[in-house]
């Protein structure tokens, strides 16, 4: 799957993503761009983004949306570096247009 990273994603989580062709914002030059622009321009070349933004499902209008959106509960290395299992799991089962939240239990 090709997938963007957000520029709050932890980079070492592309090493837990084997399989998947990962690419960063800033990469991509769009470091600057907002979430609306910076979905906008991800969905014309990626097929999932990951953020740990949690407010974009009361900011933006995600329905129509061509791009799969995975939310992380942290941007927090040592908790999403624990939750890699289950992000490798919602990556496996997500389709365009879907807004899946990856849950931390305590």
């Amino acid at each position: 799957m090709k997938i963007v990273f957000d520029k709050c994603v932890p980079r070492p989580l592309r090493k837990e993503l084997p399989g998947h062709d990962i690419s960063t914002a800033e990469q991509m030059g769009w470091g600057e761009l907002e979430n609306g622009n910076l979905i906008r321009a991800a969905e014309e070349q990626f097929e999932a983004i990951v953020t740990s933004d949690q407010q974009w499902k009361y900011q933006q209008n995600l329905v129509g949306r061509k791009i799969a959106i995975l939310v992380l509960p942290t941007n927090r290395w040592l908790i999403i570096s624990r939750l890699a299992p289950k992000i490798r799991a919602a990556l496996e089962t997500i389709r365009p247009g879907d807004y899946v939240e990856v849950k931390f239990e305590k």
